[in-house]
């Protein structure tokens, strides 16, 4: 559909995921406070402006622990996955909140950041290295950011990436609860939303509807790195079952699924499968997650 094929237009004629190389140890940035809503509101307004730091973290909720089925495994693999209760960033990253982190980090402004680290279309929205402009409003959630500037900002707020398996857990509940298999009101708005093109300005990221958990824009708003993208949604090391990965990358994508009728489920592994880590799209974002 065409949101598809915009969310995956930058990465298609990169080859399929292999080896990343090891993340340096400037991505562990530490810092000591986080951004507080005030600031951020305030930053809004000005999007210019410095957002102040403060201890307040952002706004976040749990997701009790749950299992997490696959959509493709392997034979080995067991068929649920255990996923621990965790906190999750009620909605994900906006530009104001990375524009605070490209300020205190110069090493991640768009002239400054590594083609290693992020490739040429990087933070192409922004109007420059510090400055938001027209087509990336504050409370928009930033995109074409890669996976290790996602990660950089997560550990600058002493956050990270929620996994694959958490990130499918709190996204499977529908508006009014845990279970959204049979939420139709939410099949409509995901399926509505993989047929529009990515908008020229993505709307702000409170304009999205919570699910049951209270989490807001994890379908109908942006695509969302997780730290482990290149497992393709198995549980195991998918490069190192040839099996599997031929299932999966060479044509036989539906073989063994759990639900062939999940057509959002496999938009997102055909997406995370085709990236890489350096890899920036006009409609991947990224979200926050911790541990209790």
């Amino acid at each position: 559909m065409a949101l598809y094929a915009c969310a995956t237009s930058a990465c298609a004629v990169e080859a399929l995921s292999g080896n990343l190389a090891a993340s340096p140890a400037s991505l562990r940035t530490p810092h000591s406070a986080i951004r507080n809503s005030a600031a951020i509101a305030a930053s809004i307004q000005n999007p210019n402006s410095k957002i102040q730091n403060s201890t307040d973290a952002p706004a976040s909720v749990l997701i009790p622990a749950g299992t997490y089925i696959p959509l493709q495994r392997s034979v080995k693999d067991l068929a649920a996955v255990p996923v621990a209760a965790f906190r999750l960033d009620v909605a994900p990253v906006t530009n104001a909140q990375f524009l605070a982190f490209v300020r205190a980090n110069p090493k991640w402004q768009r002239s400054h950041v590594s083609p290693l680290f992020a490739d040429s279309s990087y933070l192409e929205t922004w109007a420059g290295d510090l400055e938001l402009g027209p087509r990336a409003p504050a409370d928009a959630p930033v995109v074409r950011v890669s996976w290790f500037a996602a990660r950089a900002y997560a550990a600058w707020v002493g956050q990270r990436l929620p996994t694959t398996a958490e990130w499918e857990l709190a996204a499977a509940a529908g508006y009014t609860r845990a279970d959204g298999k049979n939420d139709e009101q939410l099949n409509r708005d995901l399926y509505a939303w993989l047929a529009r093109p990515v908008p020229a300005v993505l709307p702000g990221v409170a304009t999205a509807r919570a699910n049951f958990h209270g989490v807001r824009g994890l379908h109908g708003l942006v695509w969302e790195w997780v730290s482990d993208f290149n497992t393709a949604l198995v549980t195991g090391e998918s490069r190192a079952d040839s099996g599997l990965e031929r299932d999966l990358f060479c044509g036989a994508g539906s073989v063994g699924a759990k639900d062939t009728t999940d057509y959002a489920a496999f938009m997102r592994q055909a997406l995370r499968s085709s990236l890489r880590a350096n890899n920036t799209t006009s409609s991947l974002g990224f979200r926050c997650a911790r541990d209790l």
